[in-house]
């Protein structure tokens, strides 16, 4: 991969002495959470909750998938305090976006994400590359991803969301709540520059409205999970031509969305 969770960063975790169900004295490793109070420019705008790594690619990645930075923007700093537990995205366009954070709603899922605005402003002007999918690609992602090292893996109580191409995981992000792990990966994406229309993304939350949301938003045009679907999340999938795929284990999956672009390359029975 190109970049992924820091394992050996103490900050992530740390071990809490407590009991078993003999009652016998054990240690466990849980994950940390801390706030992190995103900024752009001068005007505050959320706190999120998050584990705290990668604090630049979050806060990027939020705004851009507000749309409060726009892709046209130019971005002159990322400025993060460990110590105040703030970061602030810098632009060239001077930006006031009082109204829009009038309108909040609380996303469902855990470490519960927020959406200012319409929630589905800007998705009519999206149109989403129709791209091919192979399901042997599916089937390879889904095993590789499974073995990967990984915070939830040492800790659980977290969630990971993985940006492919065809077979290959790229950059893997883990947060306590699945949107923060997507926002982290948009912040990459928009960092260096990088194509959507031929990627992949696999989440190991539920398909909901703010993922399929957050993924339009990137302009990828696949979003699979090993979980299961909300029905807005895939009225919202159709209606942008997105192809969605869940409850992907081993060699199962459901597609709800763009299934006319999956290729069944696998033949499962002379396979068996």
């Amino acid at each position: 991969m190109i970049i992924g969770p820091n394992l050996n960063d103490p900050r992530l975790t740390r071990s809490v002495s407590g009991v078993d169900q003999f009652g016998n004295s054990s240690d466990l490793n849980v994950v940390m959470e801390r706030p992190l109070t995103i900024f752009l420019n001068s005007q505050e705008i959320v706190t999120a909750m998050t584990i705290g790594d990668y604090p630049e690619y979050l806060a990027l990645g939020f705004l851009s998938n507000q749309r409060m930075v726009l892709p046209d923007d130019v971005v002159t700093a990322i400025d993060f305090d460990e110590e105040l537990e703030t970061v602030v995205v810098r632009t060239e366009r001077i930006t006031n976006h009082e109204e829009k954070l009038k309108k909040k709603t609380r996303t469902s899922g855990c470490a519960v994400g927020t959406v200012f605005g319409d929630v589905i402003e800007g998705l009519n002007d999206i149109v989403l590359p129709r791209q091919k999918l192979q399901v042997s690609d599916l089937y390879s992602l889904s095993k590789s991803i499974n073995q990967m090292p990984s915070l939830y893996l040492e800790a659980g109580a977290i969630h990971g969301t993985v940006l492919c191409q065809r077979d290959e995981p790229l950059v893997y992000m883990e947060d306590v709540g699945r949107h923060n792990a997507v926002d982290k990966i948009a912040g990459w994406m928009r960092s260096e520059n990088v194509e959507a229309g031929n990627k992949i993304l696999y989440t190991t939350g539920r398909l909901t409205s703010e993922m399929v949301i957050k993924t339009a938003m990137m302009g990828i045009p696949v979003l699979a999970s090993r979980s299961g679907f909300t029905a807005w999340g895939v009225e919202l999938a159709q209606s942008v031509g997105m192809t969605l795929i869940g409850r992907l284990k081993g060699q199962r999956f459901q597609c709800l969305s763009g299934v006319e672009r999956l290729e069944f390359d696998v033949d499962l029975e002379k396979k068996a």
